[in-house]
């Protein structure tokens, strides 16, 4: 007969003894089980007694988080949350260094739990670190585990971001200002100027006196990506929080990056672009000469001759109109004027150009400004929010200061010339846009390090060799769509659908690094989730880092059984995503989040960490659950697959020998001196 489902079996740990194997009763009171460990030792004083999980994390049991004991867990009896404060706050304040540098680094440890820094920060404990740093008696690793130990109590949100002294932020900055200082230091300090900008716009005027943006730079320079990462966090806060005037473009010299780097320097791409917004909504004033007068003068020079400038009213009532479309506003006017100014010879060329063509052929510039400018807009989505999970930068947006503006001009001449390739009139005014766009997506792709090289791939994409691209992808789509081979489609479907499941199967067996559901983003706490080799169990636990490879299925703690699992829940349904208010309105944490329900009412709830993890993930737990795989890579996987089958297929049909193995690489040339004959 199996256990009350409200007992467990548990293995506890005391220092100095043999574990001591017990049931615990979960309707018991906490107390009373303690007060029972503690007479099987011969403990008195129970109460100054507690519970720990005996793992990395040494996280303390409470009423609240007791239902997640497990079967088979391992527990320790330690001293009770607010005795190890009381001692921990003794002894930190010890005239040993040694010894005040071993309680630091107990404290750092000990801080991640909730239920211990509520009782530290009860003692004062944070006034104390605070004090400690500001008399700048301690450095070395004695200062890297005081502010460690500051950011783990901070993170819990227990204490308010406005507390703080002004010399306790300078002594912060001054660490980040130095230009030789320890690693741990300087990261641990960019992590709290990063929270106390976002925390408080009163600590934002209090950092932004002592720190710029200027001597953040030269930590983007070095080697380390983690400072380079906590750099860019501080850098955005600053970007966020600062009045619009005082925002500004800092990036130069973009590097290979990680994830998480990645995601900081598309969050500070999207707040520089958004910056136009306002410009890009901005209708222009009627009593607004200044404008009309700027745009005359400019305009004028490659105007003479027009009959619609030949009037300084007409010209005025032209801007007029232009700058009367939302979007793109004016912000089309101060491309246009950008253009003239700061790219004369380009701009004289295309007036030139145009001056000389018949009217049904002349490029209208007004109109291709509004209009490329409101397409540029909705390329780089100028005025939407940054997305959590996205790390879609283009680096040559970080070589110039008016990146917007550049990008505007290498596409209006863009326009120009695919203009004259396709012979236009001002009917296919349209038909150009639509090659534009393509041709600055496609060039866009490519992942362009510079502006002159997103030059260079436009000068590779002409409206032919578009024409050559479009064919041939037409002809690729039409090739199979005659009814043999959809028929053969048909019958090698299923095949291909089971190559796809059992690759799913094989990646839940190697296992996904999840990060612990939190309102910050980045936090160093994970968890790692795989299934078994005979696909019978799901083994999970937490992890102190994130690994480098795979996770031994004996180092992780908990397991679910398939067989118990009852359904896979998506989106807002899940559970985790209706408790966390914050998270429930993020578009797209609620696209990566997935629980899977076991027993009657119990969840194991996942953040995935980008779209193709989800995908794999909720596809491999629907195969274990005999339910169709619907993901979008799904579909993908089985185009890309089908297509690739059909076509060694039809090639084996013409007699076609494919190689079992690749051809070998060619060797490199011993002698260079040689001529190719081009005739």
């Amino acid at each position: 007969m199996p256990p009350p489902a409200d007992i467990v079996k548990v293995a506890i740990e005391w220092p100095g003894a043999f574990p001591k194997l017990m049931e615990i009763d979960q309707k018991k009171p906490l107390s009373a089980i303690i007060k029972e460990v503690c007479e099987g030792w011969s403990l008195g004083n129970h109460e100054n007694f507690a519970l720990q999980i005996a793992d990395a994390t040494n996280f303390y049991i409470t009423e609240k988080n007791r239902n997640d004991i497990k079967n088979g867990s391992i527990l320790r009896l330690t001293t009770s949350p607010y005795q190890t404060a009381v001692q921990l706050h003794e002894r930190i304040q010890s005239s040993s260094m040694d010894a005040k540098l071993e309680a630091l680094k107990d404290l750092a440890n000990a801080s991640r739990d909730i239920t211990f820094a509520q009782e530290f920060i009860n003692l004062d404990g944070i006034s104390l670190l605070t004090q400690m740093v500001e008399s700048g008696t301690d450095f070395g690793d004695l200062l890297s585990f005081t502010l460690t130990a500051f950011v783990e109590l901070m993170d819990h949100g227990i204490v308010s971001w406005d507390t703080f002294s002004v010399a306790f932020i300078k002594k912060i900055a001054s660490y980040v200002n130095k230009s030789a200082m320890d690693t741990a230091v300087l990261q641990r300090s960019l992590a709290i100027l990063e929270s106390m900008v976002l925390n408080s716009q009163d600590l934002y005027h209090k950092v932004a006196q002592e720190i710029t943006i200027g001597q953040l730079i030269p930590h983007l320079q070095g080697t380390d990506q983690d400072i380079q990462t906590y750099t860019i966090a501080v850098i955005n806060a600053l970007f966020l929080k600062a009045p619009e005037e005082k925002r500004q473009n800092v990036i130069r010299s973009p590097t290979p990056v990680n994830e998480e780097m990645a995601h900081q320097l598309y969050v500070l791409q999207v707040l520089n672009f958004n910056l136009l917004e306002d410009r890009m909504m901005t209708k222009m004033d009627p009593q607004d000469q200044v404008g009309a007068v700027m745009g005359m003068d400019e305009w004028g020079r490659w105007g003479k001759g027009k009959k619609y400038y030949q009037s300084q009213n007409t010209g005025k009532f032209f801007l007029y109109i232009i700058c009367n479309m939302i979007p793109p506003g004016m912000l089309a006017l101060d491309n246009m004027l950008y253009f003239a100014r700061h790219h004369q010879d380009a701009y004289v060329r295309i007036v030139l150009e145009n001056s000389s063509r018949e009217d049904k052929h002349e490029c209208p510039f007004g109109r291709s400004s509004i209009e490329l400018t409101k397409m540029l807009c909705e390329i780089l989505k100028v005025g939407e929010l940054p997305s959590e999970n996205c790390h879609d930068f283009h680096p040559m947006f970080f070589t110039h200061d008016r990146s917007f503006e550049e990008f505007f001009c290498t596409c209006i001449q863009l326009l120009n010339k695919t203009w004259k390739e396709m012979r236009a009139t001002s009917e296919d005014f349209n038909k150009v846009m639509q090659v534009v766009r393509e041709q600055i997506m496609r060039a866009l792709t490519l992942k362009p390090n510079s502006l002159d090289q997103f030059k260079s791939r436009l000068q590779n994409l002409s409206y032919t060799e578009i024409l050559k691209i479009r064919q041939s992808e037409r002809m690729n789509q039409e090739d199979f769509q005659s009814r043999p081979i959809l028929e053969l489609r048909e019958k090698i479907q299923p095949e291909i659908m089971e190559l796809i499941k059992q690759q799913r199967l094989n990646r839940l067996c190697e296992g996904t690094c999840f990060r612990k559901i939190s309102s910050r983003r980045r936090q160093d706490k994970f968890w790692y989730c795989r299934l078994s080799p005979n696909h019978k169990v799901l083994h999970y636990g937490d992890l102190e880092e994130s690994p480098q490879g795979e996770v031994p299925h004996d180092s992780l703690q908990d397991k679910l059984p398939v067989a118990d699992i009852k359904a896979v829940i998506t989106g807002k349904d899940c559970p985790h995503m209706k408790e966390k208010g914050a998270l429930k309105q993020n578009k797209e944490v609620l696209e990566l989040a997935f629980s899977v329900l076991y027993e009657s009412d119990e969840y194991l709830n996942f953040i995935a960490p980008d779209k193709h993890e989800y995908c794999v993930w909720t596809d491999g737990l629907n195969a274990l659950l005999g339910k169709e795989m619907t993901s979008e890579y799904t579909k993908s996987d089985m185009d890309t697959l089908l297509s690739m089958e059909m076509k060694l297929r039809l090639l084996d049909l013409e007699n076609i020998q494919i190689p079992e193995a690749p051809p070998p690489i060619p060797k490199e040339p011993s002698n260079y001196d040689f001529v190719y004959d081009c005739n």
